[in-house]
Parts: C-alpha cells; structure tokens; sequence
C-alpha cells in the first residue's frame, strides 16, 4: 500500500492528510478499499465531495450593510450576501469563493468594487458558509453560478478563487451570460486534483479512475471538460489571471497552461501572497476593478 504524501509534492495534502481525524479516514479507506474496493471508491467519494476543513464559523453573517438572501437550489438553499447601501443600476458582478472557503473571504474585494462603482454579489456556494448542505461537487459549483445569474440577470463580471475559478471557466465556456472574468488563483483539473486526492491518504493509483468514473455518470458531464484544451477555444470572455508563482495549494502551472490555452487571457503573477492572502491584497483588487472597468478586448 502506498504511503500518504505530503504537502510539498502534493498539493491537496494540505486539505485532507493534515489533521489526526484525516489521516484515521484515511487509513479507515485503505482497509475499505483492499477489502471491498466499491465501498472503498464510494467512501472516498463521500470525503471528496466533503469540504474540509469544515468552518462552522464561515457560517455567521457578513457585518452591515451586506443583507443575506437565500434562494431555493437543487433542495438547499443557497446563500447571496448584497450590499443594501449600493444604487441600483449598476454594473453587478458575482464573486466567488473557491473549496472549502466562504463568501467571507471576497468580502474585502467587494468592497473595492462598491468603491469603483459596481454592485457586488457574495455567494456562498453549496455546503459553504450560510447555504445548505455538507457535500458538494465541482459541476454544482457551475450549476450554481447559472442558478445565480438567472436570479441577477446577465453579469458584467465573475470574480472567481480557486475551484470557484474554475467552475466559472466552464460555466462561461457552457454560455454564462457574462461579460468579463477576473480568476484568482484557480485550481488544477480535476483529474489531477483526484490523483492528488487518492496520494495524499495513500490509495491505489487505481481509485482515481474509478472516482473519476463515478463522478462523471452522477454529474453527467466528462472532467475532460474542465482542461485548458477544452476550456481555450470556449472561453471568449476578456480574462484576467492572478495567481502567485509559489502557490502550494493550486499550482502556478494550471495557470500557464490556461494561459497559453486561452487567447482571450491575460496572466499576471503577484510574489509572496500564497493561496489565501491573495484575496486581501491591494495590488491584486486593484488589478481586478482595473480588469472590470476595461472596454473592449483584455
């Protein structure tokens, strides 16, 4: 039986072989998996489809002005945070939090963009923050963004972390009606990240592909569709990448290979900020209401 990996090899170690209960689930698996490897794959399903760590916290309401409305979605309800202070008119862009995260941690960019003249939107995506559930997938991410945009209207932007930046690649690439997007430190393809996922709680290379097998005929949607190849020609929206070059949870390369993918992408690499502090950055919310406030092509 392979050994876990650890986080300087292995990306996603960092979200599910960091704590005791972790690694105990992970040994639980591998016994599960050697014994009756259905079970085993529909075990590491259950985890993989779990954010952790969970954050009960991340479920506490934003401070005022920002009003919380909930909206049916697929029998939860899903959470948007809005700014009662902000005219109408004008331009709304949805933000976006990546696995694991929360509306919370947008916060301080949208309030840069009130301040450049936007009406930010806050979602809490399935099984984070104030909206319902304890599980959640990366096409539902997607499914959300839509659900969203059919309660807002068409968005002038998608500003976007993580696995939130990459569910917006697709759901632009599907025809979200929206105009630019501004991705933060997006994830690897899910294919890699399950490869990843399986490494980090030592399990056959195998039950990648057989997750992966899973997912696919439950989501009804090939993860192939979630790799640059496939996302570059789809994607026309003007959009702007920012990511830190030593980001050890979503590697820069995701980024370069989008980069060289995409023609309508702009790359922009932002020293020192690692994967979370990203989002609090000044230079970085600078370069997105930057991005948003362009005409024309990126």
């Amino acid at each position: 039986m392979a050994a876990p990996t650890n986080s300087a090899s292995n990306p996603a170690a960092a979200f599910y072989a960091a704590s005791p209960a972790a690694r105990a689930l992970g040994a639980t698996l591998r016994l599960t998996d050697r014994l009756v490897p259905a079970w085993g794959t529909r075990g590491a399903l259950r985890l993989f489809f779990t954010p952790l760590p969970w954050k009960l916290a991340a479920r506490r309401p934003l401070p005022a002005p920002w009003q919380l409305t909930h909206w049916p979605f697929e029998g939860v309800p899903l959470a948007s945070h809005r700014r009662a202070d902000v005219p109408p008119g004008r331009p709304v862009v949805l933000l976006v939090h990546g696995w694991a995260g929360s509306a919370g941690q947008m916060r301080r960019l949208a309030d840069r963009l009130v301040a450049d003249g936007f009406d930010p939107v806050l979602l809490d995506l399935p099984a984070h923050g104030r909206s319902g559930g304890w599980r959640s997938t990366l096409p539902q991410f997607g499914r959300a963004l839509f659900a969203a945009t059919a309660r807002l209207g068409p968005l002038h932007g998608v500003v976007a972390h993580s696995l939130g930046a990459l569910a917006a690649l697709h759901a632009a690439a599907r025809g979200l009606p929206v105009q630019r997007l501004a991705l933060i430190a997006p994830s690897a393809p899910p294919a890699q990240f399950l490869d990843w996922f399986a490494g980090s709680f030592g399990l056959p290379s195998g039950i990648s592909a057989r997750m992966r097998a899973q997912i696919e005929l439950r989501e009804e949607v090939n993860l192939g569709e979630y790799e640059p190849g496939w996302l570059g020609p789809r994607v026309m929206q003007p959009s702007l990448v920012l990511h830190d070059e030593a980001d050890r949870v979503a590697p820069f390369s995701a980024s370069r290979r989008l980069a060289k993918a995409m023609p309508s992408l702009r790359l922009a690499s932002h020293a020192g900020l690692g994967h979370r502090r990203i989002l609090d950055d000044t230079a970085v919310a600078e370069a997105v209401a930057a991005h948003l406030r362009m005409e024309g092509s990126a």
